[in-house]
């Protein structure tokens, strides 16, 4: 498991300028915002969290996250 506060950090000013959130995103799955919050820092793995971050920024969890998803 790789933590990466940076990463993290840059996906919530990229949630910003796309008009929305981490709260938002929580909202619409139906999850805490703590639980966006720890799978966008590493500290968990959800692939349900991390495909709605990815569609929210027009990408692919695995662009976004390469890490997380071995080739």
């Amino acid at each position: 498991m790789t933590v990466d506060l940076e990463q993290h950090e840059l996906l919530k000013f990229r949630l910003r300028l796309a008009g929305t959130s981490m709260a938002k995103i929580a909202r619409s799955l139906g999850i805490t915002q703590s639980t966006v919050t720890v799978v966008s820092q590493g500290y968990r793995r959800s692939h349900r969290v991390q495909s709605a971050i990815a569609n929210q920024l027009g990408t692919t969890p695995e662009e976004l996250f390469p890490d997380r998803y071995p080739k």
